[in-house]
């Protein structure tokens, strides 16, 4: 059991780690547009990568049975898309960046979780 725990934290990282690198790499091709849309492209992939970082420190925190691991997810869950709503909308509407780089940002950054189970390493 401590086992699987110490995998799903370190895939968890690994996938973190991973979505912190595409918001550079998407901030930094979207600048090419201007300031605001690199901003927009980063904080999409950033909020993603902060929002994976919450739901894997709150599913993976402690052993127990599966109704408390099942809740810690859920909570984890409610939590992730609290920050995801409240990230595009302090994105789109308090800062008015362009919404067409946040959204890319936003795919690109999910991009990574797709990716993270086919390489194992």
């Amino acid at each position: 059991m401590l086992n699987s725990l110490a995998a799903g934290r370190h895939l968890a990282t690994r996938v973190v780690i991973a979505q912190l690198v595409v918001a550079v790499v998407a901030g930094l091709a979207f600048s090419l547009q201007g300031r605001p849309a690199a901003l927009a492209a980063f904080g999409g992939a950033l909020i993603v990568a902060i929002a994976t970082a919450l739901l894997a420190a709150r599913a993976f925190s402690a052993l127990g049975g599966a109704g408390a691991t099942f809740m810690r997810f859920l909570v984890g869950m409610i939590l992730r898309w609290i920050v995801l709503i409240g990230g595009l909308a302090l994105i789109l509407v308090q800062w008015k960046l362009p919404p067409l780089p946040a959204l890319a940002g936003l795919v690109a950054g999910y991009a990574v979780n797709v990716f993270a189970f086919r390489f194992k390493g």
